[in-house]
């Protein structure tokens, strides 16, 4: 099993959402988080004062799935996350050794 960690932009979490569904995977959790990379920030003014905002707003889907599904989901997160400018996000991809489901006490596979 994996572990998927995709940092996109919070304006294309509909799309990957959908994407995602298209493909048949149904199970996520989506967060809002703040972060930099290479965008590093930018500049706003604040009643007349300018002040740098370093951390951007971002969402973080976390999704496990079989091994089997991998590729095609790493591909639909890409496709449907990319605008093509700085800041479009990351994939992250981890080995997951147990899942649990806390209902039924289903493990691994099943749980998922």
């Amino acid at each position: 099993m994996k572990k998927i960690d995709a940092i996109i932009k919070p304006f294309k979490l509909d799309d990957v959402r959908e994407a995602l569904s298209e493909i048949g995977i149904t199970g996520m959790t989506a967060s809002e988080v703040k972060g930099f990379g290479r965008q590093k920030g930018h500049t706003e003014l604040y009643r007349g004062a300018e002040y740098v905002v370093d951390f951007l707003p971002k969402v973080k889907i976390e999704i496990v799935i079989n091994e089997d599904q991998l590729e095609r989901c790493i591909e639909a997160i890409t496709n449907a996350a990319r605008t093509g400018k700085i800041g479009d996000g990351k994939i992250f991809v981890t080995n997951v050794e147990r899942v649990v489901r806390i209902r039924t006490g289903e493990s691994d596979h099943d749980a998922i």
